[in-house]
Parts: C-alpha cells; structure tokens; sequence
C-alpha cells in the first residue's frame, strides 16, 4: 500500500493546496498559451515544488498525469547526484533532439543549487538560446546559491509553509476519507510537528494511524512523537523568569529521562518562545539554536544558566530616570565605577556633599558665628558644627528599607530579585553588604546590567558591595563531568560543589 503522502499527491494544479500565489498564475499562463521556456520553483521542503513540476510538465504537453507513468519527453535530473559539468554537457546534446510524443521536451531539476559552479556555466548557455521545444523546470530550497544569471532566465515562483489552519483543515479530510478515528487535539499536535509541510505532516499522519484501532487522542501522540507536554513548557520556562536554577535543572532532567531528546525539547522551547516572544525570553532564545550534537543536554543546560545571567527589563524611561535623579546623590562617575569592581565602603570623605546647604534652613542666626570654631579656644561649638554632614548620612540610611529596597528590585526586573532574596545582607555605616550563598548568585548579581539594577533601587540612601560566598558548600566534590564538557565546548558552567544538575 503506498503512504499517505504518495496516494494524495495532487495530480493538477487546481488540486494543490495552500499554493495559490503560484497556482493560480501558472493556470491564468496554460490558459492563454504563454508558455515559458524556463521555471525556478523556490521554497521549503515539502510544500510541492517538485509536484507542481510534474503537474506543469504533463500540462503543457496535454498528457494526463499520473503518478507512475513514464513519457521520454519529461526527464527528471537530481541535482544532488547530477551535479557536474558533464552530466550538462550530456544534457545540452540531448536537448537540441525533438521530442517524442508532445509539444515540448521538459526537463525538470531538482535541487537545482546542488550544481557545480561550472555546470552552471554550461547550463546557462542552454538557457541563453535554448531550443523552441526545451521547457527547463527547476526547483530548489535555497535559492540563494543559484546564480543571478540563472535566475534571471527564468520565471521565479516562491512557495510558502502551509498555515496551521489550512493544514488542519486538509489533515481532517484526509483522517476522514481514510477513516483514522483521531481526535482535533492530536491533529493540531501533527500540525505542529509538521512544521506547515505537507509531506512531513502526511507522513507522521500515516506513522499515528497505525498506533491505535481505538480513537487517538493527544497523550497518545504526544508520547509516540516524544514531545514534552505543553504544560512542562510553560513550567520551565516559568522557573526559568523566575531565575530558579536548581528547579531548572530538576525540570530538565524530568523532561530528558523521559525520552525526550534535547534537540527536539529546543525546538519545542523555540517554538513557545516565538509564538509570545518576550524581552527576558529573547536571551534564552538567541542560545537555544546552539542546542545540537555532542553534547546536547550539556548544551541546554548552559543555554539556560548563561543566558539568565543576562536576562533583564529593559533601561528605565527617561522620565523614571529623572524621578530618580535628584536622591542619587553620588556622581555618576561613582556609580560607573561600582559598575567595574566592588564598591568600597563609605568614609565620612565619600559621604555625598549634595546636602551640605540643610544647616541654612534649620537656622539662618548661627551663621554669624561660625568663624569661632577657627580659634583653638572654641572647642565647645564645634559638635554643633560637625554633626551636620553624619546627621544628613544617618537620615539616609535611616529611611533604608530592605523589605522597600528588594521591592523596588522586583519592580525592575524579576531574574535579578529572585536572586537578591537568596543573599544575605547587612547595612553598615551606609554600605549594603550582599553575602550571597553560592557562586551562582554571586555570579549573577555582579553581571554589570544586575549590578546597575541593585544600584539604581537604592535611590542613592545606600552604596553596595557583594562579597564572595560566605560559607564553603558542603559536599566540596566537585562534579568533574559538566567541567569537562564545558572544556570541549568552549563554555562555561557553574557548579558550586552541590548535587549535579542531571
């Protein structure tokens, strides 16, 4: 018994389906008779390039289509394997012979891009002065490796991926002409899986029907395919905005002991991803195509931890910006310099000087006799004098609050305070000390985009210095295995001594 892909094969262009920016031109051309003597059909595997060839071959002879029939007139060449200068050079003998029993003699190529630079050569001198009765039909999936001079010679129609809703649509009719009991929740999963192409989704059509003689349903195919359930997606990815790297790991190592390949999982993440793109998803994404052979559940691992590290808000408005300004007391220049290293803790000579005119409002009347405290004698006024500068520090960090601060954090970005709250604090003499517990947090707290963020929700009450880990982990045996993989790969992991990720 022939596939299903094979048995609804469209045998006239009126029967192609999802094509009608190609169709219904080439059927408006047969009908006036404009015939061309040469055809580039460009687009994705399996949406019908070579079976629009076929079809238009046999239509501009008259000849009926069928699926195994054999006309001498219609000769069919893989570019793949027919790829050098001689096999065209036959070509080019060939071709000045008339045809047989039709009008036209048609040669279709497939995989067209797959010709050396010098049998390009010598088909372009065919198709610059080709013979009345030659058709050149020729199809390709990456167009931009044919030559501009071939091109240029021949009509070019571009051939889409099938939309969900109409491969849906097709799927249905055929489940029901082939009487497969299967329900719309399966069928929508072997429309995503097929990716809009009409061979691809046939065939894992053909592959399901065989697996029941009961209804199928979508566990059913969500097993025999070996795809994560949608809910784990979406659960992985919710710890993953949540920076939760040990729960990402746990939830990696389910979703793989299952069956599931990490090349396939990466697939299903980018697919999530794309249909609701969101900012601190982007960083997650641009790492998930590196997800491939050897080594691709080490590779998963790192696409997620490297890229947390990096995924945050986008800046604050302008108008958040000034709001802020006028508490952030330190000069920028302070704040780039925090940025690089580990900001040094505060000296009555760092104390921002921004708020030396409060004495003025307080009390205009002791101004006269401030020059007193010049003379040795006057020792007695100078605490009035000096308390002025500690009076306005100890306000600031008196109106500091943790709970206040962690909460500003988690307004600006999610990731970083999910790592905050695992540090613990200590505020001194107007310094915030962060002592975080594994070297992943510190890790992706001194991140400079993080540590920019820390910064501005302080307001300027505050300075910040994250020191390293304060205690030493436990279990100190290292996990030699992901190290060496991150060796081979070029990469970095962190393992902070505790339990393996897998």
């Amino acid at each position: 018994m022939k596939s299903l892909y094979r048995r609804y094969r469209p045998l006239s262009l009126a029967d192609v389906v999802g094509q009608e920016q190609v169709t219904k031109p080439l059927i408006a051309a047969l009908k006036q008779g404009k015939i061309s003597h040469a055809y580039l059909l460009i687009g994705p595997r399996g949406c019908g390039k070579t079976s629009v060839a076929r079809i238009l071959a046999h239509e501009v002879n008259g000849f009926k289509y069928e699926l195994e029939d054999n006309y001498v007139d219609i000769i069919e060449i893989d570019g793949a394997s027919n790829r050098g200068i001689d096999n065209i050079r036959e070509l080019r003998e060939k071709v000045a012979i008339a045809p047989t029993t039709g009008k036209y003699k048609v040669y279709i190529i497939d995989e067209v891009h797959m010709l050396t630079k010098e049998a390009f050569n010598a088909l372009l001198k065919t198709l610059e002065e080709p013979p009345a009765h030659a058709i050149f039909i020729m199809a390709t999936t990456d167009a931009y490796k044919v030559p501009v001079t071939i091109t240029s010679r021949a009509q070019t129609y571009t051939f889409s991926l099938c939309d969900s809703d109409t491969m849906f649509n097709y799927l249905k009719n055929v489940a029901t002409k082939e009487k497969i009991a299967i329900t719309d929740g399966a069928l929508r999963l072997i429309v995503k899986r097929g990716g809009g192409s009409f061979r691809d989704s046939l065939s894992l059509l053909d592959q399901i029907s065989t697996l029941s003689d009961k209804e199928i349903d979508e566990a059913l195919v969500t097993k025999a395919l070996g795809l994560p359930e949608d809910a784990k997606i979406h659960t992985l990815l919710e710890d993953y905005l949540q920076g939760d790297v040990a729960q990402i790991a746990a939830d990696l190592k389910d979703l793989l002991c299952s069956g599931i390949k990490p090349e396939t999982l990466a697939e299903e993440l980018i697919s999530t991803i794309m249909s609701a793109p969101s900012p601190n998803l982007i960083p997650l994404l641009a790492k998930l195509p590196d997800v491939k052979a050897p080594f691709a559940d080490a590779k998963l691992l790192i696409a997620f931890t490297e890229s947390l590290a990096v995924a945050v808000k986008p800046a604050p408005s302008p108008i958040a910006k000034s709001t802020l300004q006028p508490k952030t007391v330190a000069p920028e220049t302070k704040s780039k310099e925090a940025l690089i290293s580990d900001i040094k803790p505060v000296t009555p000579k760092e104390t921002p000087i921004a708020t030396e005119p409060a004495p003025e409002p307080i009390s205009p009347e002791p101004a006269a006799p401030t020059p007193e405290p010049i003379s040795p004698k006057s020792a007695a006024p100078a605490p009035e004098v000096k308390p002025s500068i500690p009076t306005s520090n100890e306000t600031n960090v008196s109106s500091f609050s943790w709970e206040q601060y962690i909460s500003d954090v988690q307004e600006l970005n999610d990731a970083v305070y999910s790592q905050l709250i695992k540090a613990k604090h200590e505020l001194i003499a107007g310094t915030l000390h962060l002592y975080p517990a594994k070297k992943i947090v510190k890790a992706i707290l001194s991140r400079d985009n993080n540590k920019r963020i820390l910064i501005e929700a302080t307001k300027g009450l505050v300075k910040i210095t994250i020191h390293e880990i304060d205690e030493t982990p436990v279990n100190e045996n290292k996990d030699e295995t992901l190290t060496n993989l991150s060796d081979i790969m070029g990469g970095e992991v962190i393992n902070d001594g505790g339990e393996s990720p897998f």
